[in-house]
């Protein structure tokens, strides 16, 4: 028995790819913003974690299907491709170490004052999250970044009724290590 062709166009490869595009295209205009919040969180660099939460979402057009946790596999992309970035530079900061210092470097302006106080502020907080263990860290970036629990516990592969304490331990170990680094905040 043959399908009519209304329906085997409906049912077919071309209705599964409209229907991909258009599950992916809402996916990107929901979830983009929290995926790039946390890789900017995570990495410091606006125009890097920008780039990288494309890509992440490239890969997932790559792939041609949804994965049965898309938020999920996005993070774990987007982290994987944040940590390969790191490695690149590391290597590359290494060579720039070891070559000739007589190249000269520009000298940067000076940033306006709140400018200034921003990237300080930035720089404490970046500085007491490094000293946090890396579950602790995905999981208050992850949440601050709009998150649910669910799909924390999916990323971080743990229970979700774990997601909750993790947080709260994680928060508490992060204002340890700010008030040990810098004081009490502001």
């Amino acid at each position: 028995m043959r399908l009519p062709v209304t329906a085997s166009r409906r049912n077919g490869p071309g209705a599964r790819a409209a229907r991909f595009e258009a599950d992916l295209e809402q996916l990107f205009q929901q979830r983009f913003t929290g995926l790039y919040r946390y890789l900017h969180r995570l990495s410091g660099d606006g125009a890097l974690a920008e780039d990288l939460a494309q890509d992440a979402f490239t890969r997932l057009f790559e792939r041609g299907e949804m994965p049965d946790e898309p938020m999920a596999w996005l993070i774990t992309v987007a982290t994987n491709l944040l940590r390969d970035d790191r490695r690149r530079s590391s290597r590359r900061l290494r060579l720039m170490a070891t070559a000739d210092e007589s190249v000269g470097r520009s000298a940067r302006l000076p940033e306006p004052d709140a400018s200034v106080v921003r990237a300080e502020r930035q720089h404490q907080v970046r500085e007491a999250l490094e000293r946090l263990s890396p579950r602790d860290r995905q999981v208050l970036l992850l949440r601050h970044s709009g998150f649910s629990y669910r799909e924390i516990a999916v990323a971080l592969a743990m229970p979700e009724t774990s997601v909750g304490t993790t947080i709260l331990r994680a928060g508490v170990a992060f204002r340890a290590s700010y008030q040990e680094l810098h004081g009490e905040p502001d």
